[in-house]
């Protein structure tokens, strides 16, 4: 499937540090991410990586995020976008997208 220039333009993706992380309780795969997208703000994102990373691994680190995802209900929480990451086809590895070098919070992913 292709999808137009005009419908990927629409997406958002920006750099967003990690400034809290934490296991929700009973959910045995998400995180609760409060990400740092400098003068946009924070927000609340909820990921399903908790079978490959530990939470406190991932504060204070950056990664690359849809910013503008319409929020979802998950486990009683709203998520407000997505941290990006690549999984292989098997399901037993996954990692997070990340900058090859520090770049402010907020910076728009082109």
């Amino acid at each position: 499937m292709t999808v137009t220039y005009g419908d990927f333009s629409k997406l958002d993706f920006r750099v967003g540090k990690v400034v809290e992380a934490q296991d929700i309780e009973g959910a045995t795969s998400l995180i609760r991410l409060v990400v740092d997208f400098g003068p946009l703000g924070e927000k609340t994102i909820l990921s399903g990586i908790k079978k490959w990373y530990a939470a406190q691994d991932l504060e204070g680190k950056s990664f690359v995020f849809l910013f503008n995802l319409e929020p979802k209900k998950l486990m009683s929480e709203e998520s407000q976008g997505m941290i990006l990451a690549a999984e292989d086809e098997s399901g037993e590895d996954c990692v997070l997208i990340v900058p090859d070098k520090s770049i402010a919070p907020g910076t728009k992913v082109h």
